[in-house]
């Protein structure tokens, strides 16, 4: 475990003050993930970069929620999960599914278990995904550019866990905090 500063627009390294005012435009205001990142501008940029592709696909956002969390209970990542089950319950997604996924198990919708399930296996396997983790996904309707998008997705969300674990857990913002996971 590392002791990470999560910094603000003020006090962070100067490649990192532009990029920290870019998210804070974004969200109104810097998650503290983003703050903790900031410690690097080079991982700023990435953290970053890949939130903001990950932002702009076309995957319906329960589905790339719904990547995050099996990526963030899959890796032991309390501050993705936090965030994902977040922005899930906020997109209408029930306790009930909440509670499935965060357990480890797929939701009941067979298109959102094979998300799941398919984001969960490329980042347990190390992305060497088994034909029948794919062939699940594209027969419950999984799109070949959909199932990238969810690449994207776990690669953003594989970049926070590992800062989550390496920082020992970075402090959950407030907005997270009903959502906390351990």
């Amino acid at each position: 475990m590392m002791e990470l500063t999560i910094h603000s627009a003020e006090d962070a390294p100067d490649g990192s003050k532009a990029i920290l005012d870019g998210i804070a435009a974004d969200l109104g205001f810097v998650p503290n993930m983003a703050g903790t990142a900031a410690g690097s501008p080079a991982l700023l940029s990435a953290f970053d970069g890949l939130r903001r592709a990950v932002g702009s696909g076309r995957l319906d956002p329960v589905a790339r929620e719904t990547a995050g969390v099996a990526v963030g209970v899959a890796v032991d990542n309390r501050y993705g999960v936090a965030f994902h089950s977040t922005v899930l319950a906020s997109l209408g997604v029930d306790d009930t599914e909440l509670e499935r996924m965060r357990s480890n198990r797929p939701p009941s919708d067979a298109k959102l278990a094979a998300v799941y399930e398919l984001a969960r296996s490329i980042v347990v396997d190390r992305g060497k995904v088994d034909d029948e983790a794919v062939s699940r996904a594209t027969a419950a309707g999984v799109t070949t550019p959909e199932i990238l998008e969810i690449v994207a997705e776990c690669t953003f969300a594989g970049l926070v866990g590992t800062l989550d674990n390496l920082a020992g857990r970075v402090e959950l913002d407030e907005f997270l905090r009903p959502r906390a996971w351990s």
